[in-house]
Formats: structure tokens, sequence, C-alpha cells
């Protein structure tokens, strides 16, 4: 067999004499596998994968892949996988969400869970006891990975990121275009913002019909955090375990928000409790949302034409960050199975890392940029509308750990209650922070913002 680059999406598919032997998904594992010889190059950068050789001794294994959803970029990969070991099976196993993290525990506790599994940093603390740590060099991974080193625990590394997400602003092109817009106005700085939200606002005998910016819904609670971030503010006090929500930066973004809708009057708390429904329907120029608006458009609204850009900062002045941003992750492996199961499922997993398809195919699917070094400047990525906007920000986005919802809930409920029911803001802010420290009072969370490469600049 002639020697063949893996370079393109899953190309070892192309392969046909081994495309042959192929398992085709059986439950007790495919052919016995005789030729380590594959004739494939080596993946990857300083993460290798020899495809060259036999997995399992070349005998017949079948593993489960459990997963929350069929676009997952690993169920693909293990179709590749098993061209390439005709002997291996990877049988996907997709669940609902919320049943899959009820029945993900309960299986990995005894010794016939899946092998492999996507995970959600999220339920870090849910799943971290059933994990494996990856057989790769924590300093392999840095050197082909972004973001490897909030996930070290122990001099090792049990899941990692493969993409990060964060937010941005979407605009209706059609909207734009009307108020007398061109790319030339899209805003750098939040005061710029303000004066483009007023042109695309439309109020008709009094009664708004038209939202210049619309943060109704679940909008507040994510964007503050970059905003406080921007001024250099943390979200977690020294000590990493408790929440620094009452602080100046916070009210004076609060005043930010309010000033929108009752000074500006570019939307309106009562526009509707849902800013994503609101920009779908036409009615709403701009919203700030993350990487999941792009399939959310696509699915229920895809006659909106929209655009996308950076989200606006204090000045056009490098801030300490961005935005906060959370990862997608790769996938765990389940120390309680079988000793010839986990070591299949560490060759699977170096497959994932060394092969850029992986990265890029979740990249691209997700809305989120890869962590992978090498994609950096890949055309792909850089193509993307959404991606694109992400790229130059990257290095200065950060990631707090997976931190307790009442971060994000309690502020909800402080801009509800000063919207709403008229409480003022520094009223409002303190219960807030009174309540994230009731609820963090038993948690176990350390803030991972330390690990930051600007740290040091904040305030």
């Amino acid at each position: 067999m002639k020697k063949k680059i893996v370079g393109a999406l899953f190309s070892v598919l192309l392969i046909s004499s081994l495309a042959a032997c192929s398992s085709g998904g059986s439950s007790g594992g495919g052919a016995k596998d005789e030729n380590a010889d594959k004739g494939l190059d080596v993946l990857g950068d300083t993460i290798q994968f020899d495809p060259n050789k036999l997995v399992n001794e070349g005998e017949p294994i079948a593993l489960e892949y459990w997963t929350w959803g069929d676009n997952d970029p690993a169920i693909k990969m293990a179709e590749a996988y098993e061209e390439i070991y005709p002997n291996v099976t990877i049988k996907p196993v997709i669940q609902p969400w919320d049943d899959f993290w009820t029945k993900l525990p309960l299986s990995l506790q005894g010794d016939n869970g899946p092998a492999v599994f996507n995970i959600h940093n999220s339920q870090h603390d849910l799943i971290m006891p059933y994990l494996e740590a990856y057989d790769i060099p924590v300093e392999d991974l840095q050197a082909d990975f972004n973001s490897v080193d909030p996930h070290i625990i122990d001099g090792s590394v049990y899941y990692t990121d493969s993409v990060i997400n964060t937010g941005n602003i979407y605009y209706n092109k059609a909207l734009w275009e009307e108020a007398g817009l061109t790319e030339a106005d899209i805003p750098v700085t939040w005061d710029q913002f303000r004066d483009v939200a007023k042109k695309l606002t439309i109020i008709e005998d009094g009664k708004l019909v038209q939202a210049g910016f619309n943060y109704n819904g679940e909008t507040y609670n994510a964007l503050y955090q970059g905003m406080n971030y921007q001024k250099g503010e943390l979200l977690f006090t020294e000590d990493g375990q408790t929440a620094n929500y009452d602080n100046p930066v916070t009210l004076e973004n609060a005043q930010f928000f309010v000033d929108l809708y009752e000074k500006d009057q570019v939307g309106s708390k009562d526009f509707g409790d849902d800013s994503t429904m609101s920009f779908g329907n036409g009615q709403t120029a701009m919203v700030y949302k993350w990487g999941w608006m792009v399939a959310e458009l696509e699915n229920k609204y895809p006659e909106i034409d929209y655009g996308v850009f950076a989200t606006p900062t204090p000045t056009e002045e490098v801030p300490f960050a961005y935005d906060r941003f959370n990862g997608e992750s790769t996938p765990g492996i389940n120390k309680n199975q079988s000793e010839e199961q986990r070591a299949v499922a560490q060759d699977f997993l170096r497959f994932l890392l060394a092969n850029d398809e992986y990265s890029v195919t979740a990249g691209l699917s997700m809305a989120s940029f890869p962590t992978k070094k090498s994609l950096a400047d890949d055309s792909r990525i850089l193509e993307d509308p959404v991606l694109s906007v992400i790229a130059p920000r990257v290095e200065r986005l950060i990631w707090p750990g997976p931190f307790p919802s009442t971060v994000e809930t309690s502020a909800k409920q402080a801009i509800e209650d000063i919207l709403y029911n008229g409480k003022a803001i520094d009223t409002a802010v303190k219960e807030a922070q009174d309540r994230m420290d009731s609820d963090m009072s038993g948690s176990d969370f350390t803030s991972l913002e330390s690990s930051y490469q600007f740290f040091d600049e904040a305030k």
C-alpha cells in the first residue's frame, strides 16, 4: 500500500482496503487485525500518533463512547479510528443531557461503564473520581495546546479544552443597513456602542418597536463578567473561594445596563423576556451571545442575515481581559474499565489530540476557537465569521474555572430586582453578593483566575 498523508478530514476513510475490514459497529469488536504496517504517516507535532501498529495485539475489542450530542466530533473520529484498526469497535451511546449526567456517574462506579465519554467542565466534581490521567506528558500537551495549565491536577491532566468559546455581538445586517450604518460604524468602545444602539432603535408613538440592543433573558449574568474583567476586576477574591460581586466596578457596569434602557431607551425590560427570540424575529438589532447562537439561528431563524463583531471595551486600549471563556472538553477515560479497554481508550485519545481534524471539526461545529496551536492561522478557522472575531483575542480571554451556578443566577436576580422590582442598584448587588456567599459556603471551588498569563495586571 502506498504511504498516504492524513491531512484532510478523516482521509483514512478513503483507504478502501481498510474500509473493507471495518467492523461496522459490531458489539463484539471487528475482525482480527494482523497488519501492523498500515502504510500511513505519523500524525501530530509534539503529541504524535503512529498508526502503524497493532492495537490490543490485533484481537477484536469493543468500547463504548458516551456523549449527549450526535454532532460530537469524537464520533466521526471514532469511525476514522475503526477504519485504521478493523479489530476495534467504538460504539457511540447518545443520551439527552439530563439523563447523561444521571446515568454516567452510576455507570462509572462499576467496571462495566463506558471506556471513553464526553466531558463538560461544569460536572468536574461529579466525574473526577472516575477519571484516569492521560498517558501523555503534561509538557507535550502544553507544547501543542493552549489552556492546559488550569487543568493540571497534581502533575497530571485528566481532560483539557479542545476548543474555547466566548461572547460576541450579533447584529442584524438588514436593520443595520436600514439605519444607514456600514462596517465602518462597527463600535470598538462601549460609548460608541451606545451611539450605534440609539441609531438602531425605532420608537413609534411612544412605543418601542425595534430595540437597538436587547439584554433580556440570560445576557446580563454572562456579560457583566466580561465587562468586569475588562476593567481588571476579578470574579473572585484573593482566596479564590469567595465571589467578588459587590464592588464599585459591578455597580458602575450595572448602572450602564440600566441607563441603556431607562436613559438611552435602546431597549426595554418589557420588550419580551427572550433577547434571542427577539433577535430571531427581527425585532432587535444587536444582542450579546456566545457560540451556541450560530446553531440557534441556523435551526430556528434561518432567514436572519446576521453579522458578528467583537464585544466592545471601555477604551481602545488592550484591557486586562476581553471576556471570560469556557471550553469544550476533550474526552475522559474510565479508570474502572479493564486494562485492555483503557489501553485502547488512551490510544484513541492520542489519535484525537494528534489529529488537527478533531479540533477543526469541533471548532467549526461549535463556533468555538481551537486551542491547538497549529491551527491559530488555519484558513478554515479564520474564514469562519465567529472564529475570525475571536482569533485576535484568544490570549486575552480568561477562565475562572467551573464556578458554582450561583455566580450567574444571583447576578440575574440582581438585574431583575433592579429593573422589575425597583430596587436600588447597590441594594440589589449587595443582596446578590449575600446569596453567592451563602450558596458557596459549602463549596470546595477555588478560582483558576491566577493561572491566567496576565493575572498580575489585575487591580
